[in-house]
């Protein structure tokens, strides 16, 4: 099975010491990469031309370490273990906008121009991948194949949005305009004020809404309903969130 970093494992007990492949020659990486930024030589160009060269190096210097290859002899363990070392390191890759140099490079060309999630995009690609393996695998190779994938997916999700991820809290009260006070000097956040219509009663009433670190969600929640005990609350997750005038801290 090839991966998005040109990794092509065949059986998955030797997938923790997998056996690396250049995916293709450097000028029709290059080629690719043109096509992606319009930008003959940036950041990703660089990223992308050096994961191809230093992955296969670096991965024929370890595969020849006897303390790795004795790690395991358990196919399972070696699986999910190399799932996740995989998709930890194409996480931090793609988190800083570079690329593997394989088929993560058809995901962001897909992930450009029709602005689709680059995470499914890149299990798509994969998956699709892992499903013309079944002409010449077995049966067991591909279940594994697809726990490897699984695990690569999930553990890449997490690493790429590490960090990012906030809690977006939404409040209906009487005393809006005191919670917002509280949240602008107290909490050291930035809010905003929603002019609403209660569906049953139709009454006319305020919300408010604020984003904020998941540490503070404790603090910010008590606050609230100490303040209005009465307020209607809900707590969503928020996987991104972009804004030029106020940094979320």
């Amino acid at each position: 099975m090839h991966y998005c970093d040109g990794t092509t494992a065949v059986n998955p007990s030797e997938y923790f010491i997998a056996t690396a492949h250049v995916t293709s020659s450097i000028p029709a990486i290059a080629n690719r990469i043109h096509f992606i930024s319009h930008l003959p030589y940036n950041k990703f160009a660089i990223s992308t031309i050096g994961g191809t060269i230093l992955y296969p190096l670096f991965l024929s210097v370890f595969e020849g370490m006897p303390e790795i290859s004795a790690l395991t002899d358990n196919t399972m363990l070696a699986a999910v273990f190399g799932g996740v070392l995989m998709g930890a390191g194409v996480g931090l890759i793609l988190r800083v906008g570079g690329s593997t140099g394989g088929t993560d490079i058809l995901a962001l060309i897909i992930n450009k121009y029709a602005h689709l999630n680059l995470s499914l995009l890149l299990y798509i690609v994969d998956g699709a991948i892992l499903f013309l393996q079944i002409s010449f695998s077995d049966s067991e190779q591909v279940l594994f194949g697809i726990l490897i994938l699984a695990s690569i997916t999930l553990v890449m999700n997490r690493v790429m949005l590490m960090g990012s991820v906030k809690v977006q809290i939404f409040a209906i009260s009487e005393k809006c305009n005191e919670i917002r006070e509280w949240i602008l000097s107290e909490g050291d956040a930035g809010a905003t004020l929603f002019s609403i219509q209660r569906g049953y009663t139709q009454k006319e009433e305020k919300g408010i809404m604020c984003i904020i670190p998941r540490r503070k969600l404790y603090m910010v929640r008590q606050k609230i309903y100490e303040i209005d005990p009465l307020a209607f609350l809900t707590i969503s997750e928020v996987k991104e969130v972009v804004s030029a005038s106020r940094e979320i801290r």
